[in-house]
């Protein structure tokens, strides 16, 4: 599985969970919803279980991905400013742009 986070949505990321207590959460990204070949994906800071696994990227943040679930392989998690400030994922991969 391969995930990537661009440099912006690290640094969010980091403050974060920076601000957590419990300090061995890791961020796991899920799909909310699945349609034809392509996810709405979302968010949440959770510990991995069996179903799962722990994608090392290049940003020092672990990610929780469910294990052999295609739509999570390839995601891009990036943080956007405009035209609404907030984290993005997607899926370029699966032909998943964003753009719906």
């Amino acid at each position: 599985m391969k995930v990537k986070i661009t440099r912006n949505a690290a640094k969010q990321l980091t403050t974060i969970m920076e601000q957590e207590e419990e300090k061995d959460l890791k961020l796991r990204v899920y799909i909310t919803h699945a349609h034809g070949d392509h996810a709405h994906y979302g968010l949440a800071l959770d510990n991995p279980t069996e179903e799962d696994e722990v994608v090392s990227t290049d940003k020092e943040i672990d990610v929780i991905v469910k294990k052999d679930e295609p739509l999570l392989d390839g995601i891009i998690i990036d943080y956007l400013f405009l035209p609404q400030e907030g984290f993005v994922i997607t899926n370029p991969s699966k032909g998943n742009t964003g753009d719906h």
